[in-house]
């Protein structure tokens, strides 16, 4: 990783230890997870790949919303996983799908959050949802495809 990205990533993450700490954690559980459930595809660009981006959004807004508001979740989820995207490039059409991927799961934790004090959640009301998402999930073949509110994945088929 190169110097200025070290230090971009350290602007993002210095001033919100907790978060930061918290949205690791979230990215061992959201892998774990995704390989267990999804072992051939959630390393790959495949629907795997889609219900691990979207939970590990969803853990991470679950864990920083115990400690902080749920609006200082979101920003900080977003701003983070963002990042990510741009400090470990890929192709566009994949950052397109890690993006769209990461967007639904924000959505779909903020969906909830109205229903759910934010102290009583846990990782398993996501589990089954972002299932049937997967299981729906669309081919992103372009650019410029449009699936809103579907997961989307990559045919490598």
């Amino acid at each position: 990783m190169s110097i200025s990205k070290m230090l971009k990533l350290s602007r993002a993450v210095l001033p919100h230890p907790v978060f930061s700490v918290l949205s690791f954690y979230a990215t061992v559980k959201a892998y774990s997870i995704a390989q267990r459930l999804y072992p051939k595809t959630a390393s790959t660009n495949g629907e795997g790949n889609a219900f691990r981006h979207a939970f590990w959004c969803c853990l991470i807004l679950m864990y920083c919303s115990k400690v902080s508001s749920p609006q200082k979740a979101l920003e900080f989820c977003k701003k983070i996983t963002d990042l990510h995207e741009e400090l470990f490039p890929n192709k566009p059409l994949e950052t397109k799908m890690d993006l769209h991927n990461n967007k639904i799961g924000m959505n779909y934790f903020m969906q909830l959050l109205p229903g759910i004090h934010r102290q009583f959640f846990e990782k398993s009301f996501f589990i089954d949802e972002l299932k049937k998402k997967t299981e729906n999930a669309k081919i992103l073949r372009n650019l410029d495809d449009h699936f809103e509110g579907e997961l989307v994945y990559l045919d490598e088929k």
